[in-house]
């Protein structure tokens, strides 16, 4: 399917003021644009876009005193099936693990493994290893978590999301991949574009996207506790241990977001109509770090 997608953030500085955003889709995905990608700041001002280790694509400017509008666009095309579902993937050994992913077995800023290690080993005791093991953890916090609009505080760790019971996007996947750690499962966070494509158009407009990967058998994959069904329409933007190492709005000085606006929608090609669904649209302020 063909994707269009994007966004419009608008902020005001007092002061020139450095900032890093995180708009671009992932390195990986480049082959997979159909359309240039557009980027637009106002006031025009100098900007680059660099790539980090994990190919995460960083739009670095600094911001003048006053109001400050970044759009960005492309056009992409993404996979027509959903996520796939894979249970009779075993759990990859610790001693065998490849040696980059131990670093996502660690407690990170939203992810305090040491308050929930007891809980992960009672709760999940006797589950199999593998691909069972991490969709019970994604039934279980799809359970025990309400999906609310500001329920979630600014820092909410795993351990706050259980104590509140609710939370947005980023707070399930930051429990999931806390518990996936507790239990010797590499897991790391994904922030993304995933619009109104495969389920009910919902009245909320449409945001950024938070789901997890975890390591099984010899390769990454996509789980989502929030929506805890297989999606269509993902289009990965960055991965990181959580959400403290890839926000979408960095700010090295004080700002006040005035305005924001993701776009995803599926194109209609060759007279088939687009595909409508749902995204979970958060509040904008608990994405800017």
């Amino acid at each position: 399917m063909q994707l269009s997608i994007g966004c419009r953030i608008e902020l005001r500085c007092e002061t020139a003021t450095p900032l890093l955003a995180l708009v671009h889709v992932h390195s990986s995905l480049a082959p997979d644009l159909i359309a240039p990608e557009r980027l637009q700041l106002q006031p025009d001002r100098t900007v680059e876009v660099l790539a980090d280790q994990s190919g995460n694509r960083w739009c670095r400017f600094v911001a003048a005193a006053g109001t400050t509008s970044l759009r960005y666009a492309t056009t992409i095309e993404a996979p027509d099936h959903t996520d796939p579902v894979l249970p009779g993937v075993r759990q990859c050994p610790i001693e065998a693990l490849p040696i980059d992913t131990y670093r996502f077995l660690n407690a990170s800023t939203y992810c305090d493994t040491a308050a929930l290690m007891q809980l992960a080993w009672s709760t999940f005791r006797g589950i199999p290893a593998g691909w069972p093991l991490v969709q019970a953890i994604c039934d279980w916090v799809h359970g025990q978590i309400r999906f609310e609009y500001g329920a979630s505080r600014e820092h909410q760790s795993a351990s706050q999301t259980i104590a509140a019971g609710a939370g947005v996007c980023r707070d399930f996947a930051h429990l999931a991949i806390t518990l996936c750690r507790c239990l010797n499962i590499p897991a790391r966070y994904c922030t993304g574009y995933l619009g109104y494509t495969g389920i009910p158009v919902g009245v909320a407009p449409i945001d950024f996207s938070a789901w997890f990967e975890a390591f099984l058998g010899d390769r990454w994959y996509v789980f989502d506790a929030r929506h805890n069904i297989p999606r269509c329409g993902r289009v990965l933007i960055a991965r990181g241990r959580d959400a403290a190492d890839v926000p979408f709005l960095r700010s090295f000085g004080a700002h006040q977001l005035t305005g924001f606006e993701v776009i995803t929608e599926a194109i209609a090609t060759d007279g088939q109509p687009p595909i409508a669904g749902q995204d979970d649209p958060e509040l904008a302020q608990s994405l800017i770090a």
